[in-house]
């Protein structure tokens, strides 16, 4: 059991019988009144998303997770196929377990984390960010610069992105894996 004062950001909970991911979370002391904690919770068996607000001391039962890095293979379906680098145990897990699954290049490596009572996997985080090539784009009109224009782009996994308009075919972009956004381009 941990209390509200224990929350963090990846703390896994069980809650209204089934196992949650805290996403976001935010302590609030009005003026007036008890403290609480309003939460972003992920459920790991569906995917849904709930808003709760938790009350100042409220006990929690946590689950005890432990993480491992793995590295993605390949994908199969509707499943992705992943190894640990350290016992080179592989694992397929659902696509709907990752937040931004068309990110994913094979080779890249992750955190999984997984459940110690029972050992399945709970949720997968990818890195903060990921640097993919730029597939497919259509060419950036001259003199439409005055804002912050925008295109579609493809890139080498098939997600696609939001670019600015000077991005070209074969640039490499860096893209935020929380959000799913152009970060920046990087130069080799």
């Amino acid at each position: 059991m941990v209390s509200t004062s224990d929350i963090r950001k990846g703390l896994c909970i069980k809650y209204n019988n089934d196992i949650y991911k805290i996403i976001e979370f935010l302590h609030v002391k009005p003026g007036k009144g008890p403290a609480f904690v309003r939460t972003k919770l992920k459920s790991v068996t569906t995917g849904r998303v709930i808003d709760n607000t938790f009350s100042a001391g409220n006990k929690i039962e946590d689950v005890r997770v432990e993480t491992s890095k793995f590295q993605f293979l390949y994908s199969e379906g509707e499943y992705f196929n992943f190894m640990n680098v350290v016992d080179y145990n592989q694992i397929s897990l659902d696509k709907n377990i990752l937040d931004y699954p068309d990110l994913l290049k094979e080779g890249e490596l992750v955190s999984i984390s997984i459940n110690t009572e029972d050992g399945l996997p709970l949720s997968v985080d990818m890195p903060a960010s990921v640097v993919l090539e730029v597939s497919h784009t259509e060419p950036g009109v001259k003199g439409n610069t005055a804002t912050n224009a925008t295109k579609p782009a493809t890139v080498e996994t098939g997600a696609q992105i939001n670019v600015p308009l000077f991005i070209n075919v074969g640039d490499k972009i860096k893209i935020d894996t929380e959000k799913g956004n152009y970060q920046e381009r990087v130069k080799e």
